[in-house]
């Protein structure tokens, strides 16, 4: 049975920073490409960053670039975000997934490529 957990969600004020983890069992990540994805109160799931298989490729939309950081370990079989300089616009439920997807920034940014999700973790950033 294969188990995408997220972990390290929380309440932060704005300009804070947290660092989300995704642990996976029963999935050997190293051949998948992982993202991360959000998705707000009332609005539409969306991408957030993505990493190949290695871990050399990494992709991610203009309002998160140059503030978050995906990163991943296949030897513990986990994969982080890290996210800086929080703004009260990335409060959102987020999602950790596990896709067969060969690397290609058009196609890590969608969803239904995607095999494997977590369950979420809520983030909240007050003003």
């Amino acid at each position: 049975q294969v188990q995408l957990v997220e972990s390290g969600g929380g309440l932060v004020q704005a300009g804070d920073s947290l660092r989300l983890s995704c642990a996976a069992s029963g999935l050997p990540l190293s051949g998948y490409t992982m993202a991360w994805f959000r998705q707000a109160p009332g609005k539409e799931r969306e991408f957030v960053a993505a990493i190949g298989g290695t871990g050399v490729f990494t992709y991610y939309p203009d309002p998160v670039k140059d503030r978050f950081t995906i990163s991943r370990d296949n030897a513990k079989n986990m994969v982080a975000l890290q996210m800086n300089s929080l703004k009260p616009e990335d409060t959102a439920v987020y999602y950790c997934a596990a896709g067969s997807i060969v690397w290609n920034v058009a196609r890590v940014r969608i969803q239904r490529l995607y095999n494997y999700w977590g369950q979420g973790t809520q983030v909240t950033v007050s003003s």
